[in-house]
């Protein structure tokens, strides 16, 4: 299918932390948004707050979002599942798609506030996949002939570490780099924009309107200039040069600036320029089985 024309390209940071307060908010998320052409992205103020919460980026999403807009979120969209035929391998009710375990992660989560999901991997069924905090590997987190010490893999990310990233295992919720907290928080917005938005590639690219994507704001930098190991930018100059790369205007000015912010400005010109790309929305190994399980990032091949 022809990908649909879009208008404007919003790229969200996304944080699975847990906020210092309720309502507080998270410093790890920041969105920034720009339209057609050329012009510099804008960094999307919080409705209220200094930061923003995730019922926050779900409200902009599903009653707030200008029109034919490629949104990119910083996170997996789904646990592997093609390695070993199940995301919960031996696990009864184990499910069987992106989408239901979408709703099982909701579900069991629903008394943590603002999207949390510490309640679906501290599960007595579940925790033994998980990779926690204070040396608690689980037995079923390294499953024998899949993936290695950094746990299992979705077919994407092995296709990201091919163009040079280091991608961990959504199953990982330790260190610095994870991205496991973050997935399993945003696979609960993800459940609650069904009807509101289609997910690509779990949901069938529409002819016409928005979508959502999985990004993976090192392949916007590497495509910028920059190393995977030098992805992260908190100067200024240094992301004038990546968003010039990226032909979008600086924001020509100086100083520091954190690096969730300088992540969702250059994604944003990242996939202003990559949405046009037709090869990027048919990656060779998306089967229409991986397309429902697992899903893929967008710009990995």
């Amino acid at each position: 299918m022809t990908r649909p024309s879009f208008e404007h390209f919003l790229a969200i940071d996304w944080s699975g932390a847990k906020p210092a307060r309720a309502g507080a908010g998270h410093k790890g998320i920041a969105l920034a948004l720009c339209g057609q052409g050329k012009a510099v992205p804008t960094l999307l103020p919080p409705p209220e707050g200094r930061h923003w919460t995730r019922v926050g980026v779900l409200d902009l999403l599903t009653h707030r979002l200008p029109p034919r807009t490629l949104v990119g979120m910083d996170l997996g969209i789904a646990l592997p599942f093609a390695d070993a035929g199940a995301f919960f391998p031996d696990l009864p009710g184990s499910p069987a798609d992106a989408r239901a375990l979408w709703a099982m992660i909701d579900a069991l989560c629903a008394p943590d506030a603002d999207l949390g999901a510490t309640s679906f991997v501290d599960h007595p069924d579940l925790a033994p996949y998980f990779r926690r905090h204070g040396g608690r590997e689980g037995a079923r987190f390294l499953l024998p002939g899949h993936g290695d010490r950094r746990g299992r893999m979705r077919v994407t990310e092995r296709a990201q570490a091919r163009m040079g990233c280091k991608p961990y295992s959504n199953f990982n919720l330790v260190g610095a780099a994870q991205v496991g907290k973050s997935s399993l928080t945003g696979m609960r917005l993800l459940h609650r924009l069904t009807g509101h938005l289609p997910v690509w590639p779990i949901d069938p690219l529409p002819g016409d309107g928005s979508v959502v994507v999985e990004i993976y704001t090192t392949l916007a930098a590497i495509e910028a200039g920059r190393s995977a190991s030098r992805a992260k930018i908190t100067d200024r100059a240094a992301l004038d040069e990546a968003l010039t790369a990226l032909g979008a205007a600086p924001l020509g000015t100086a100083g520091p600036i954190d690096d969730h912010s300088a992540d969702a400005l250059i994604t944003a010109a990242w996939l202003r320029r990559a949405a046009a790309r037709q090869a990027l929305w048919h990656p060779p190994e998306l089967t229409p089985e991986l397309a429902a399980t697992e899903g893929w990032t967008f710009g990995a091949r």
